[in-house]
């Protein structure tokens, strides 16, 4: 059975008509070793329901206790977001039954959140900057997992049966809350993809969690409503769940806009529901009809103490903070010498911290950029994989960087060894070693044979003669190819020149 297919309409005509206004709730699993409530592992990966106990279970009489790492992560979350920290705050229950959720409540924190009334600048890739406003962020358990069998589409409908893994269930969750975004015209969904890009790379600067959106480590629920040019009230929105993957965010926020405007064009109205995001077709489809804070029923947690951290304690945090990421690019970039569309390529290939330790290990950041965002980044896209997921390391990149200076290998042998230490042949120097890769450093074999080139193409050496420098190439090619890829282009070059000069 197939899922029914929402009417849309042009994107551009949807922004002529309406202005849309989105908030964006971002969960980011905390890379604490033990769970928030209870003293559980959190491994991902780990065989399911390995990682449970009766607290993280709701067991009848279990009581938690406060992961103290998991609140001094919160703050410094709050800190980079430029947000008041709570003196006092305490946790609360939110009321809900689903499967996955074992107490059949999760704890929470409702009207006193950790920390709140932030804002995290944006900067598009056109050089525009955006301040997003932060609501929110507030500490949670996440819940357990749910995995549907049989069926078409991976949901609850039309599965045979479906497993439910807990050891997910209260690892440490700080949801991050913007205040509605408003005024971005046809550049929503754009400001939403380069949000929670910044803000995943903040998190990882923070090294507080792995920000994986493919693991679920970080997952991003964008709320959309689109109101008339002349209104002055928000229209209803729907709240698209779990977006895990930054293209996805974008993609997401921008067909429900083209969405919204076919339901309200056609005089319809939207319901304020939950909606799955479907990564193979694009499209969205109807969840469950979404709630408000009052079918809740929060209350606060009667089994927790409140949260109250020190002022010192707040200002010690404070300076542990890195160095912006944004601010640490440009120092970067500075440094490197790269321009600002070599700097877009190596931060789009996620390359920055690999090419900022390929320098460190003693390669030139010339070269760092041309294998990671050249070959590597080649090879990453064809194979739909990440640069760093092919087992080369900078340690790598910088000795292969170093064979080159050195006049070992020319660009065309480095390649080959690189495609062996991509297939575990082991280090560059190994893998040169093994397969005998070394330029000929023998001046007499290149000079004959340059010679025997020549001889061989009359016309082309004619045309250096007449001073058609641009044509050497194709004699050099044929040096090359002469012995067998091994022997020095620049030096070849120069003896081409000085022949035919």
């Amino acid at each position: 059975m197939s899922a029914h297919v929402d009417e849309v309409v042009d994107y551009d005509e949807a922004i002529a008509a309406y202005d849309p206004v989105i908030g964006l709730e971002v969960h980011v699993e905390l890379n604490t070793k033990t769970k928030m409530f209870c003293g559980c592992a959190t491994e991902f990966g780990a065989e399911p329901n390995t990682q449970v106990c009766p607290v993280c279970l709701g067991m009848p009489g279990a009581l938690p206790v406060v992961n103290a790492k998991a609140v001094e992560s919160a703050i410094r979350i709050g800190l980079a977001l430029n947000c008041e920290i709570a003196q006092w705050c305490r946790f609360a229950r939110k009321n809900y039954f689903y499967p996955d959720m074992p107490k059949n409540f999760q704890i929470s924190q409702y009207d006193e959140p950790i920390a709140f009334n932030g804002y995290l600048d944006v900067e598009l890739e056109d050089g525009t900057v955006y301040r997003v406003d932060i609501e929110r962020a507030h500490m949670e358990e996440d819940t357990g997992k749910a995995t549907h069998v049989g069926g078409a589409t991976g949901r609850i409908q039309g599965a045979e049966y479906s497993l439910i893994d807990y050891n997910r269930a209260g690892i440490p969750l700080i949801e991050i809350v913007t205040k509605p975004l408003t005024g971005a015209g046809g550049r929503a969904p754009e400001i939403a993809k380069a949000y929670v890009s910044t803000l995943r790379d903040l998190i990882k600067a923070l090294d507080v969690s792995d920000v994986r959106m493919e693991q679920g480590s970080m997952r991003c629920d964008a709320n959309v409503s689109l109101m008339k040019k002349d209104a002055d009230k928000f229209g209803t929105r729907t709240e698209t769940k779990n977006v895990n993957s930054l293209r996805s965010v974008e993609r997401a926020v921008r067909y429900e806009i083209s969405r919204h405007a076919a339901v309200l064009n056609s005089g319809g109205s939207i319901l304020q529901e939950t909606r799955h995001w479907h990564e193979d077709t694009g499209v969205t489809t109807s969840g469950r009809p979404k709630s408000d804070a009052d079918d809740y029923r929060y209350f606060p947690e009667p089994d927790l103490v409140p949260v109250a951290p020190s002022r010192e304690t707040v200002e010690e945090l404070r300076g542990t903070l890195p160095e912006p990421p944004a601010q640490r690019r440009k120092r970067l970039q500075g440094e490197w010498g790269y321009s600002d569309l070599e700097m877009r390529d190596v931060i789009n290939a996620g390359a920055v911290e690999l090419i900022e330790e390929t320098v460190a290990a003693g390669a030139s950041p010339a070269a760092a950029r041309k294998w990671w965002t050249g070959e590597l980044a080649r090879r990453a896209n064809s194979e739909g994989k990440g640069v760093e997921d092919f087992g080369v390391t900078p340690a790598h990149i910088a000795e292969l960087d170093g064979l080159v200076k050195a006049g070992r290998l020319n660009d065309s042998m480095a390649r080959q060894v690189l495609d062996g230490v991509i297939a575990g042949e082991g280090t560059p120097t190994e893998v040169a070693d093994a397969r005998g890769l070394e330029l000929v450093q023998d001046d007499g074999a290149l000079e004959a044979a340059v010679d025997k080139v020549i001889d061989a193409n009359p016309d082309v050496a004619q045309k250096v003669r007449d001073g058609k420098v641009q044509a050497a190439g194709a004699l050099i090619g044929q040096v090359m190819k002469e012995m067998k890829g091994q022997a020095d282009a620049a030096k070849a070059r120069e003896l081409i020149i000085a022949k035919l000069s």
